[in-house]
């Protein structure tokens, strides 16, 4: 019986692998189209590293967007009139970002819209760094984020996470025998 499996298992396990060799490649690609636009930033907008990585990023999310197809930055993006860099030495945000963060560079970029309609949209891009790398990231996103309906019963969270329910049932009671 083994012999018979063995070949679903290696072609399942292929499988995989091509699944994950193309998932790498394709975050590869968006890993060097991000650092192409980081270097022209830089060498041909002569912007700040840290802004210009912040740009990058936030281009990278807001294409991810329904309401944008892609983000424009303009040269005067990187003139100091449109971009902050400052120390922050706290933390990023009081809601999901909680993480201290030591600088907080904020920069502004034009979201073009899918099928471009209407006009573009002046958007703000925030990203929290602790030396070079940046760990945390908001931006003024005119689509909410999905939340989670509500139900008729209550939940909560335990210290892991988990989702416990409480039900307003009556304890039962059992008699024992003698």
């Amino acid at each position: 019986m083994e012999s018979t499996f063995a070949p679903r298992r290696l072609v399942g396990r292929l499988a995989v692998c091509a699944s994950l060799a193309c998932a790498m490649s394709a975050f590869a690609d968006s890993l060097d189209e991000r650092n192409e636009l980081i270097h022209h930033f830089v060498t041909d907008l002569h912007a700040n590293p840290l802004v210009a990585n912040c740009a990058a990023h936030g281009s990278f999310v807001a294409s991810t967007s329904t309401a944008f197809d892609h983000v424009e930055f303009p040269p005067a993006s990187f003139d100091p009139s449109h971009f902050t860099i400052e120390p922050w030495n706290d933390s990023f945000d009081d809601k999901k970002q909680k993480i201290k963060v030591d600088n907080v560079v904020t920069v502004e970029g034009q979201g073009v819209r899918k099928d471009n309609e209407g006009d573009p949209m002046q958007l703000k891009f925030r990203c929290g760094y602790v030396g070079s790398q940046i760990l945390a990231f908001g931006w003024n996103d005119p689509v909410p984020p999905l939340r989670a309906q509500s139900h008729s019963t209550r939940s909560t969270k335990t210290k892991h996470g988990a989702k416990t329910k409480s039900s307003s049932s009556k304890k039962s009671t059992t008699k024992k025998k003698h």
